[in-house]
């Protein structure tokens, strides 16, 4: 009978194939195709904002990245959408004052850039008073 090992020189079998020149070298090209997807769809809808496309890469695994340096969460907002809100704001003289934040769609461009299910999100149902 044979005898079948999970793992090779002290690997598990799943990163021992992983990091294959082969196969690093195609992760390399799917990322590269799939960063220059999503940046020709982010310049499509951007106005004067600053979310970018990255390309990060880890010990094994390859990654597209929507970022946004503000640190305001756009990057998240722009992917999946937001409803609208209210927030406080102070002008010059310190004043506050209330702004209301339109409510937006979600862009998916990274979705549609690795060609990924859409999953849109259900909308609330508010009751009658």
């Amino acid at each position: 009978m044979a005898k079948i090992y999970n793992s090779v020189g002290g690997r598990k079998l799943t990163k021992h194939l992983a990091v294959e020149p082969g196969v690093q070298a195609e992760l390399d090209a799917r990322t590269f195709e799939i960063a220059v997807r999503a940046e020709e769809k982010l310049l499509e809808h951007r106005l004067d904002g600053h979310a970018e496309i990255d390309v990060e890469q880890g010990k094994v695994d390859h990654y597209v990245v929507l970022s946004d340096d503000r640190g305001d969460k756009a990057a998240l907002s722009i992917e999946y959408g937001r409803r609208a809100y209210t927030t406080t704001r102070e002008d010059a003289d310190g004043n506050e004052f209330e702004v209301e934040i339109p409510g937006m769609d979600g862009l998916f461009i990274l979705h549609e850039a690795a060609n990924l299910p859409i999953k849109r999100r259900r909308p609330i149902k508010v009751k009658p008073q």
